[in-house]
């Protein structure tokens, strides 16, 4: 947080040549439109250290110069509350940014600048980006930047990073930014007194002004507490004495009365430079946000979204379509036969051959899998996806469902990784971790494990299901009555409060057909990276077992629990492909379909229960990473056993009824 002279000198001497710009903000300004405007597709994403907080990373060429650019997760103020808006804070303070792009939503003027006057209090480098200009000057807002920076004493420049406007500006102002001595700001007498007392027991210097550390202090911050406890040993007991005697005589209104004073600065600030029209214009994007937001109204729209985006466009088109074109005329017809004419001409040894091109082969089966069957469905998905988050439908979803989704323990925020779910699990389960407790990560960790298939899964399932009719319905019945069962079920039994829910609302627009593309790339690139590797790793181990004979050995010890529930024995490949992926275990189901070996009421039975087991490997490690090993394996068995035994009760309950004989 603060150093003392002699640290901060190394520190600067110890950094590299390569300049960092990092980017600030509320959520859902349009910080990562910009971040992938300026770096493009080639970031890295990793975890800032002591945290499960993940923070991309990009290059950038910049008038010649390179320049790191860091996204940081969404932050309100300098006061921290949640760990995202910690990690944020530590980027700005202790990686030294040469810039700092503030961004913010131009409809939201007042309410976001307390913020910048915080950053320009905090002594930062700072250039403020007044984003989604386009959509303020739709609704008839007129807002004078050139008034604006001339009162704040930084660049301020207007962006619709969306549409790609004021990208250049941007750029030019980041090469051509130079530390000047940006405007100040007063508080009242009373509180400059305060702030006064403080700074007077602060000795060296820091990465921050002091009379941004003297509010943060006044404010109980408790790593900046800790920071200058450790740092100044000598002189923190009379610092802290002096702190401790303000906060106890101003105890019940310090925190109000400084917002307040923010509140009053900014309106100042923006005295004559956003003029409201008379009549405020509604935009087409506002009155399609109120019907989102509105049960009465946003469920049939959801419905309408998921039909046409869902089961049209990736399971028809994607499942079907492009699945056929390419398993089925490309490696079936065609690839497959030439490869395997090849291997066992190169390779005498047929036990060698198999591993390519055999049952379990690397070729015919890993790579027709990954490439022939999961490829497309993911493509597709993702394409949908990345259409829908271009829009800015995903956080009025969220304030769609939180009311529901309280029953369940979740808030409406959970509704990302639930839906990021159906894209990855394994995504979702990281994604978690921006929960606001750990009692709604462990749920919708479980909820994640459990009920929601991923795009490849659900693609297949929905292309499977599709051709019997009925089947489809009685899927998805199950899949929600039970993710509803298990979320009220783990909500009563662990304990906690239900989580404050709040959420910007970006505009509500037609998606760029540039964004849309490069969010699709990236996700499929990262995708694609991991899953080819897991299906050759899963085909060599069925090979091995296959050649040990473990495998057979394996399914004939689950026979028994297929029959149990319904399925032909040869169910259970599908089931141990599941475990290495479930989409790998979802293209299973397809080879037993194509053969003939189920019926609708199997081929039911077998998606509901194959979608409700065992999280795939890549999944369980990463839950094992965030939620530990003892929550990762109890979820596994409660899992796996509820799997069972909601497949056999299903199979049950067809049999008696007779729907889909």
């Amino acid at each position: 947080m603060a150093t003392s002279s002699d640290q901060q000198n190394n520190a600067m001497q110890g950094k590299d040549a390569v300049k960092r710009v990092a980017l600030v903000g509320n959520p859902n300004v349009g910080k990562s439109v910009l971040f992938n405007a300026l770096t493009g597709a080639y970031v890295t994403v990793s975890n800032y250290p002591g945290t499960s907080v993940e923070v991309s990373r990009g290059n950038a060429i910049i008038q010649g110069e390179s320049w790191q650019v860091i996204d940081t997760p969404g932050m309100y103020s300098i006061h921290t509350i949640t760990e995202e808006e910690r990690v944020a804070r530590e980027i700005l303070l202790n990686e030294t940014p040469d810039v700092v792009l503030h961004v913010l939503d131009a409809r939201n003027l007042e309410r976001m600048l307390a913020m910048t006057i915080q950053l320009i209090e905090a002594d930062l480098p700072v250039i403020l980006v007044v984003n989604i200009m386009d959509e303020a000057e739709r609704m008839g807002l007129s807002i004078n930047l050139e008034l604006l920076q001339q009162r704040l004493g930084i660049p301020v420049i207007a962006a619709a990073t969306a549409r790609k406007r004021g990208l250049d500006e941007i750029r030019n102002a980041v090469a051509a930014y130079r530390r000047g001595s940006a405007n100040s700001f007063s508080y009242s007498r009373l509180l400059e007194q305060d702030i006064a007392q403080v700074t007077q027991h602060m000795s060296g210097s820091y990465i921050m002004s002091p009379k941004s550390l003297a509010l943060l202090l006044l404010q109980q911050d408790e790593e900046v507490t800790a920071l200058f406890k450790e740092w100044d040993r000598d002189g923190y007991a009379a610092l802290a004495e002096k702190v401790r005697q303000i906060t106890f005589e101003r105890r019940e209104s310090f925190h109000l009365d400084l917002s307040l004073e923010r509140k009053d600065i900014v309106r100042k600030l923006i005295k004559d430079v956003v003029v409201a029209p008379e009549k405020r214009v509604v935009t087409l994007g506002e009155r399609i946000s109120t019907l989102a937001v509105r049960p009465l109204t946003g469920v049939p729209l959801l419905l309408i979204v998921l039909y046409f985006g869902l089961y049209k466009f990736v399971g028809e088109f994607g499942a079907g379509t492009v699945v056929d074109l390419l398993e089925k005329q490309l490696f079936e017809a065609r690839f497959n036969p030439w490869i395997t004419t090849v291997i066992r001409h190169l390779i005498p040894w047929e036990i060698i051959q198999e591993l390519f091109v055999g049952e379990y082969g690397i070729i015919t089966l890993g790579v027709r899998y990954a490439v022939g069957i999961i490829l497309p469905i993911v493509a597709t998905f993702f394409i949908f996806f990345s259409f829908l988050e271009d829009t800015g439908y995903f956080p009025r979803l969220a304030l769609m469902v939180d009311r529901l989704f309280k029953f369940i323990g979740l808030s409406g925020r959970a509704v990302i990784p639930m839906v990021l779910g159906f894209g990855c699990d394994t995504m979702a389960t990281m994604v978690t971790r921006t929960l606001e407790t750990t009692r709604e990560r462990i749920i919708a960790t479980l909820l994640l494990a459990l009920a929601i298939p991923c795009s490849a899964q659900l693609g297949v399932i929905i292309g499977l299901l599709a051709q019997a009719q009925g089947a489809l319905l009685v899927w998805g019945g199950c899949m929600l009555l039970l993710f509803i069962f298990v979320g009220i079920l783990a909500a009563k039994v662990m304990p906690g409060e239900a989580p404050m829910f709040y959420m910007e609302l970006p505009p509500m627009r037609l998606p760029q057909l540039g964004n849309v593309l490069t969010k699709t790339y990236t996700r499929m690139q990262w995708y694609f990276m991991e899953i080819l590797p897991l299906f050759i790793l899963a085909s060599v181990l069925l090979w091995l077992g296959k050649v040990t004979g473990f495998f057979e050995k394996m399914i004939n010890a689950m026979t028994p629990v297929m029959a149990s529930i319904g399925l032909p024995r040869e169910t259970a490949v599908a089931f141990i492909f599941g475990f290495f992926r479930r989409d790998y275990g979802a293209a299973g189901l397809y080879d037993l379909q194509s053969k003939g070996l189920m019926n609708a009421r199997q081929l039911t039975v077998a998606a509901v229960t194959l979608t409700l087991f065992i999280p795939c490997v890549a999944q369980f490690l990463v839950m094992k990473n965030e939620r530990g090993w003892k929550t990762a394996s109890a979820i596994g068995i409660f899992v796996s056993l509820f799997a069972y035994a909601s497949g056999y009760l299903l199979n049950q309950l067809l049999l008696l009824t007779g729907i889909l004989a």
